[in-house]
């Protein structure tokens, strides 16, 4: 197997991911580039943001969009005035749309009045994900969250009555003095209101955060790790017998509402990275923007503002192809693998394809490989066999 430079030139992007960094406060457990609301230039940075825009068609001209995410921060703390405007700028931009396009925005319950639902349609957004995370208070007060579950059920009619209805909602697992029964209780009130898609994450307490602090301290009192098993466990058989399908290892749809914008990440698809502290993947080149607003406002008047950008080598691909495509429940496609590098996914993987075959953590599929119900629970030993494997091979 030849491992020669391999420079892949795709079709322009399909799509596009933008990011808000503000928030009205910070989550005890987030690591993300964002930053407390309050005295930031928001104009300025949406200014910079369309200079980003305007730099990125130039040097990568865009083709037709088929999924637009924006995330934070929380987009939803823009004003209506300010989200009117950040919204007019992708469309300038990126104005070739998919007559099926997947427009979604990140939420906060409690962020989201009718007017600004009302501007957020209008712009075009058709799909709203609201950070719920629990629907106990007392859970929501410990990790810092500033809503609490009358604001959910409010955001959630304000976003139908606007005319929204692909809706989700992010739950949390394994969050500091959670029980198994409150998940469960969590589980009932998320499925009463009858969404079409739920995002189910495991806390992972993250370096630079106020959680970080307190565990290194001892401080901070998370469920056993038997009982966050079961926890996961539970959530996958109730999803199931409400009729929703786990799609991906922390994500369940019904038919046809699965996180089409996700899909282009875990299958290892091209897509523009704009906004602070932003990633992008466009020709098989990675980068990664300045993270700090001040900082990313005066780069994007000299260029495009980035951090760092670099080239993905053909065997780093590969195996970021099989991490994640095996996130997904259908698995990484081997027509999709020889479609993108001109080989056999089983003649490059051969070793570690064997190793968790043999270990049952993988099952074969039609077209490739997915994770069995046991590798389901243990993902991550599963991708790390992945990571070098090809110079290990060679």
């Amino acid at each position: 197997m030849t491992l020669a430079a391999h420079s892949r030139k795709t079709g322009a992007p399909q799509a596009v991911y933008l990011h808000i960094p503000f928030c009205t406060n910070k989550c005890f457990y987030c690591d993300f580039n964002s930053y407390v609301l309050k005295d930031q230039p928001v104009m300025q940075y949406l200014e910079a943001l369309e200079r980003e825009m305007e730099h990125t068609v130039k040097a990568n001209p865009p083709g037709e969009i088929k999924t637009i995410f924006v995330g934070g921060g929380t987009p939803t703390a823009l004003k209506p005035d300010e989200m009117a405007v950040f919204l007019r700028s992708v469309k300038t931009y990126f104005p070739n749309w998919a007559d099926d396009i997947e427009f979604s925005m990140e939420a906060n319950p409690g962020t989201t009045d009718a007017e600004k639902l009302a501007v957020m349609k209008e712009g075009g957004v058709n799909r709203v994900s609201f950070g719920v995370q629990a629907f106990q208070n007392d859970l929501l007060t410990g990790i810092g969250r500033i809503h609490n579950t009358d604001d959910v059920y409010r955001s959630l009619e304000n976003a139908r009555k606007a005319g929204l209805t692909n809706l989700s909602i992010d739950l949390m697992f394994g969050l500091p003095n959670q029980t198994v029964e409150m998940l469960n209780e969590s589980i009932d009130k998320a499925l009463e209101l009858g969404l079409p898609h739920y995002s189910i994450y495991s806390l992972k307490v993250e370096e630079n955060t106020l959680f970080h602090t307190l565990y290194q301290k001892n401080q901070l009192p998370l469920p056993h790790e038997d009982d966050e098993l079961q926890m996961y466990l539970l959530l996958m058989k109730r999803m199931k017998e409400a009729g929703y399908g786990q799609y991906e290892i922390s994500n369940f749809a019904k038919p046809g509402f699965e996180s089409r914008h996700n899909i282009t990440y875990w299958r290892n698809e091209d897509y523009y990275g704009l906004g602070a502290g932003a990633h992008g993947y466009v020709g098989r080149e990675r980068h990664m923007n300045i993270k700090g607003i001040n900082p990313y406002v005066e780069a994007s008047r000299a260029g495009l503002p980035r951090l760092d950008h670099f080239e993905i080598s053909r065997a780093e691909a590969m195996e970021d192809y099989l991490m994640v495509g095996l996130r997904m429940l259908e698995g990484a496609s081997a027509s999709r693998f020889s479609e993108q590098f001109g080989e056999s996914m089983e003649d490059v993987f051969a070793k570690p394809l064997g190793k968790m075959l043999n270990a049952g953590l993988l099952e074969r599929t039609s077209d490739g490989f997915r994770l069995s119900e046991q590798g389901i629970l243990f993902g991550n030993d599963v991708f790390a066999e992945f990571i070098g494997s090809i110079s290990l091979n060679s």
